[in-house]
């Protein structure tokens, strides 16, 4: 259904986008507003609906997003009437990437955010190159020895053994302070949405499990199809032949797509993967109207959701939060942000349409994220990263190679931020910890020894 063909509708709120944050919005003023009519815009025949919905903590929460037809949406909430335009058709049914997965060889995936690290793990039976503008894996979400830590599993041939636990400080300069280990110092060894690949056959042709080779530091310069590549004369490569010897030999094979990297590396494959991120789709909305608009393209929201344009709301990967942010919180466009704003954009719009006044919700207190990435539980809480905490930090570590992966970024006695992966248990002990800033100096190291059931001690 084309846009121009819709008929005039008219209704007190219209949502724009059928992604996580407007869903959510929608539902929401279909329940503060049961005698309204919702009215919901999508380009798409489905909506991303959240289910299996489950509060973790007082901030961390879990869920699955799972695509479902729009219907679905008109029939819990009958007053949300979609609308469905700009798009021409989708064939939902055919699984397309699933179908060019199971004939290919080789494959190149490009990006080091979220959806590039579950690919990259979930893919088996196919040659993978991995193409990313970092030195380390996951850029976005971990310092490199948490990329150390997960790299390992990704390239491991069998099970790795349990080795001895390692408690390390370090500053901001990477200078090492103190480092103990507990058993035999002989035996240290080296210190990420939604499940959205649950249910898909992501196999190729080859009997292999996991072969993936990681092409650091490098973008994509060019792309070349069979022919135009005949036609170059160029050279490509062949697939390294292990993680430590990179393989240098011409490649004989004949690919139907061929990729040249800016390291000046050329490697043939089935197909290409673009994991990229996400960029504010803004472009409908900038004509005729003077938007604010923030460095990273969203458009401005403050504290209550508004854009700089009366009546206007925006949530999720199209907005820019541009109030004053909590010490310990920072945007990230991620399904879990898109759901708490979207949730909380709408409280915004019922409080302003029936005059009442409306506190900050207190999911933008702390940044916390849940998510899985190569099997292991990974979640990310405040400035899990020191991002714009500047040189005045240290950093404290556990690491179990294969089992778990515990990194607090520490200020001033204070604990900003976590990234625990593994069953570590400690998400909620953490959580109130830099919620509450407690001064911890006076426990040193102790605070991440393995001997000591932190959660008692903290409750």
């Amino acid at each position: 259904m084309e846009a121009a063909r819709l008929p005039s509708t008219a209704g007190k709120f219209v949502v724009v986008g059928g992604g996580i944050a407007g869903v959510t919005c929608a539902e929401q003023l279909a329940i503060h507003f049961p005698s309204e009519d919702i009215l919901l815009i999508t380009a798409s025949p489905v909506i991303k609906a959240v289910t299996n919905f489950k509060q973790v903590s007082r901030v961390l929460e879990e869920f699955d997003v799972e695509e479902q037809p729009n219907t679905m949406l008109e029939n819990r909430f009958p007053n949300i009437k979609v609308i469905e335009s700009g798009v021409k058709q989708l064939k939902s049914e055919e699984h397309e990437f699933q179908k060019q997965l199971t004939k290919a060889k080789r494959i190149m995936i490009i990006g080091n955010g979220g959806i590039a690290l579950e690919l990259v793990y979930e893919i088996e039976g196919c040659e993978v190159i991995w193409v990313i503008k970092d030195k380390a894996i996951g850029n976005t979400f971990f310092d490199a020895g948490a990329a150390e830590f997960l790299t390992s599993k990704l390239i491991a041939e069998k099970p790795e053994g349990k080795i001895a636990h390692r408690r390390t400080r370090y500053t901001t300069e990477g200078r090492k302070k103190e480092a103990r280990t507990k058993g035999d110092a002989a035996n240290v060894g080296s210190a990420l949405g939604p499940d959205w690949h649950e249910g898909l056959n992501l196999k190729g042709t080859k009997e292999f499990s996991h072969k993936i080779h990681i092409e650091t530091m490098c973008e994509v310069k060019k792309i070349y199809l069979q022919e135009e590549f005949r036609i170059s004369k160029k050279k490509s490569l062949t697939f390294p032949r292990d993680h430590n010897n990179q393989s240098v030999s011409t490649d004989k094979e004949i690919w139907p797509v061929y990729v040249e990297l800016t390291n000046e590396k050329i490697y043939g494959c089935d197909f290409i993967v673009s994991a990229t991120g996400v960029t504010p789709n803004i472009e409908p909305f900038l004509c005729g109207n003077n938007f604010d608009l923030g460095e990273d393209g969203g458009l401005k929201v403050n504290n209550h959701m508004h854009t700089s344009l009366p009546d206007i709301y925006a949530a999720g990967d199209i907005c820019t939060a541009s109030w004053e942010p909590s010490p310990v919180w920072q945007q990230m466009r991620l399904w879990t942000q898109a759901r708490q704003m979207g949730w909380y954009a709408a409280k915004c719009m019922a409080a302003a349409t029936l005059g009442d006044s409306i506190d900050m919700d207190f999911s933008f207190e702390l940044f916390a994220h849940v998510t899985k990435f190569f099997n292991y539980k990974v979640v990310l809480l405040g400035k899990y990263n020191a991002q714009g905490l500047g040189s005045d930090h240290e950093l404290m570590l556990r690491c179990t190679k294969g089992q778990e992966y515990v990194k607090v970024v520490m200020q001033n006695g204070r604990m900003m931020g976590a990234v625990l992966i593994g069953e570590t248990d400690l998400e909620e002990t953490f959580e109130n910890l830099i919620l509450n800033q407690m001064n911890l100096s006076a426990y040193g190291e102790d605070l991440l020894d393995p001997d000591i059931d932190i959660e008692d001690y903290f409750d």
